[in-house]
């Protein structure tokens, strides 16, 4: 595809909501990668996004909705109709399948299965036994597959029947006679043999290989680092289920880190740009939620020293700086640690490391920086005594934070829950219930001793 490497997805994009004719902007978009046609599709409103969907040739329409964001796909099958669900899924390939039977209606997903061959429906039936996340259920078939016993004139026989638009396809997946993966043969490392000698002499003995049980993320970035195009995926039996290619591994690392990103602000990396309002409000509604009660913590905290705020005002006017202060350092720790826990560089023997330099880092930027705010509050307010409190209460509040953003993450995990996703949400109330209680507490036994 990709014929015009000058087409501009964002022109495209802006094209589309102009008075250009339909076939102009169908001849456009289907000059472009599928991951390309879904990233337009996605920045459509829903009516547009389906009505130019139809418009598209059934090959780009499916290579298209696999490359989707769920939510997005999602809505297009919700305005479809019987018929033309089951003119999708006629000849689809299973593959492709798999990645879109979670969104198929049951009777469209059973009709899909009904026109599968014995072949393709063994395929499934394997995909189907590892979980969604696992590299198992979304092995490539698109392979060279070769027995070890084979001539190499067999193996250059197979490199010259490759279709033009086949990818990735550098070297041959050896097996043996049961099935068991038994190695990778690189096409240069076959080029001047004598044709007679078998396959099995030119193995690669450095190539990693990716286990079916794996999660994605894993499988994706083994291949990612591993400087091969594609590397096997194997069941618990050796026996060779298919390959997980450098194109769909970078996709997946990609979707990982977009979901991390995402997740940060308690959102979901499948949400559709324009989904319906009440289901994106429905979906955002519970992190507001269980912020909300954090934020009822953090105002009950301050609820105990009304009669402090009452008497002495300038607390009230400097509360939001130790606040402030504490969740700032506590994010930067945070997301230190979620990083590291992602690129998997955090273990339990540096758990006590890490402890022991985050605390560190705190009490020596609490103290810096409480100095700094005790002398602009001593000539604010001209009291010492404030500018003490305040001081003290701001070393008290980093250093907590500094604790709270290495150890929360690591707990969350170990709950298999996504820091990324809920360790802001903790890490704030802890500096606010512990800043305000500390700045409060102190304020009520210096100031109104």
């Amino acid at each position: 595809m990709a014929e015009n490497p000058l087409l501009d997805i964002e022109d495209i994009v802006r094209g589309s909501f102009t008075d250009e004719d339909s076939s102009s902007l169908i001849e456009k978009i289907s000059q472009l990668e599928p991951e390309e046609i879904a990233l337009v599709l996605e920045a459509m409103p829903v009516e547009q996004r389906v009505s130019t969907w139809l418009d598209l040739h059934p090959d780009d329409q499916v290579a298209a909705l696999t490359y989707m964001r769920v939510d997005a796909r999602d809505n297009i099958f919700k305005q479809l109709d019987e018929q033309q669900l089951r003119t999708l899924v006629e000849g689809m390939e299973v593959d492709d399948l798999i990645e879109l039977l979670d969104e198929l209606p049951q009777r469209i997903y059973n009709y899909a299965c009904s026109r599968l061959d014995a072949s393709q429906r063994s395929w499934l039936e394997t995909a189907l036994t590892y979980g969604d996340d696992q590299c198992g259920r979304y092995a490539d078939h698109d392979l060279l597959i070769i027995n070890k016993n084979a001539k190499v004139r067999d193996a250059i026989r197979m490199f010259r029947k490759l279709a033009d638009d086949s990818e990735y396809q550098d070297a041959l997946f050896v097996i043996d006679r049961t099935g068991r993966y038994a190695g990778l043969v690189h096409a240069t490392a076959l080029l001047g043999q004598p044709s007679h000698l078998p396959v099995e002499n030119f193995l690669d003995k450095d190539a990693p290989l990716v286990r079916g049980e794996m999660e994605l993320e894993q499988g994706s970035d083994i291949v990612s680092r591993s400087g091969y195009t594609a590397l096997a995926v194997v069941d618990a039996d050796d026996k060779l289920l298919g390959r997980l290619s450098i194109g769909e591994a970078l996709e997946n690392v990609r979707r990982a880190l977009e979901s991390q990103f995402m997740h940060t602000a308690g959102l979901d990396e499948e949400e559709d740009l324009f989904a319906p309002v009440f289901d994106s409000a429905k979906r955002r509604a519970l992190w507001l939620g269980i912020n909300l009660l954090t934020a009822f913590l953090a105002a009950w905290t301050i609820g105990l020293f009304e009669a402090t705020l009452q008497q002495v005002v300038a607390l009230a006017v400097l509360m939001p700086i130790v606040a402030s202060m504490g969740g700032i350092a506590g994010s930067q720790t945070l997301t230190l640690m979620i990083r590291g826990l992602a690129l998997e560089q955090i273990t339990p023997q540096t758990y006590l490391m890490l402890f022991r330099k985050e605390l560190g880092v705190g009490a020596i930027n609490g103290v810096l920086w409480a100095l700094v705010i005790a002398v602009i509050t001593y000539f604010w307010f001209g009291d010492w005594i404030i500018g003490s409190v305040i001081g003290l209460a701001i070393v008290i509040n980093i250093i907590a934070a500094a604790i709270s953003g290495v150890f929360i993450p690591i707990w969350l995990e170990k709950l298999d829950i996504d820091p990324a996703l809920s360790g802001s949400v903790i890490l704030t109330t802890v500096t606010d219930v512990v800043g305000f209680f500390a700045f409060l507490g102190l304020g009520s036994l210096f100031l109104l001793a």
